[in-house]
């Protein structure tokens, strides 16, 4: 089942990123999902299959 993902949602992985932030917000859809760290506004594209197995939880949904 595909996990439904919209622009703008706030996201909390299972890792922390270096900079110490786990909230990363979407910005770009497709194959690949682009995301957004908002403690230090790195920006990391991940394959759609890692992105879904890396969330814990949605944090905030978009529009």
């Amino acid at each position: 089942m595909v996990m439904e993902i919209r622009l703008g949602d706030v996201v909390r992985l299972k890792k922390r990123h270096p900079c110490g932030g786990y909230e990363w917000q979407v910005v770009r859809l497709g194959a690949d999902i682009g995301i957004r760290c908002l403690q230090c506004q790195r920006r990391v594209l991940l394959e759609r299959s890692t992105f879904e197995r890396r969330v814990k939880a949605f944090v905030s949904r978009g529009e």
